[in-house]
């Protein structure tokens, strides 16, 4: 008898592929199952920023040169570091030009608050001090000490510390004339300080606290 080729090699095929189409079909619903069994991925929450820490006192009058922190609370987009430009302005997310020296940091919160309280509902703003960089933020020290300069002002920064950062006293320096001139609501004032009582005695009362502006005076002794 004769046998009909084609129709023998279409069984075969068909005896060989329907196991091939069992095991991928068992394979694929093992893989979907165990697809199904792991945990779902939990999204990273976003890290929130922090506001900076402030280097100066809270009376501190910005100045050209000064970085700035404008920490937006609930708004990390809109929070930004920059610098006051020599023009005494900055800029930040959606507030351009806004004038910030002569301001304390406070005063220039509220200010920011203001403008961008027309793109955000009850904006709350920080400004941090990051980098006091201004003249405003230093204190001077002239006359008879040993590397008269300008020193950057920090916060709680003494008299003693400032003699200190210069070198001390020089051989011919009157100590116990020695003055701080101060700019109070726009008029200098002066106060005297005993600095041979302090730097040579120990006297710590006449150890006071400095505020950014003050110079530090230390005239020469009289023969």
């Amino acid at each position: 008898m004769r046998v009909n080729s084609p129709l023998l090699l279409g069984k075969l095929l068909t005896l060989v592929c329907i196991p091939l189409i069992f095991m991928a079909s068992v394979m694929f619903s093992q893989a979907e199952a165990g697809a199904a069994a792991l945990p779902a991925a939990t999204p990273t929450p976003a890290i929130p920023i922090a506001p900076a820490e402030s280097k100066v006192s809270d009376d501190y009058v910005i100045g050209p040169g000064d970085s700035l922190q404008i920490f937006v609370w609930r708004n990390p987009e809109l929070t930004a570091t920059v610098p006051v430009r020599p023009d005494g302005k900055i800029s930040t997310p959606l507030v351009e030009d806004m004038v910030a020296v002569g301001k304390t940091p406070s005063l220039l919160a509220r200010d920011i608050e203001k403008v961008l309280g027309e793109y955000v509902r009850s904006p709350q703003i920080n400004v941090i001090v990051t980098q006091p960089n201004s003249v405003f933020s230093q204190v001077k020290v002239i006359g008879q000490v040993l590397r008269p300069q300008s020193i950057a002002y920090r916060d709680g920064l003494k008299v003693l510390d400032a003699v200190l950062a210069v070198g001390g006293l020089a051989p011919f320096a009157a100590g116990n004339r020695a003055k701080i001139m101060r700019n109070v609501n726009g008029k200098s004032t002066e106060i005297k300080v005993k600095l041979s009582s302090l730097v040579n005695d120990g006297d710590m009362r006449q150890n006071y606290a400095l505020q950014p502006g003050d110079v530090i005076v230390i005239p020469e002794s009289r023969f």
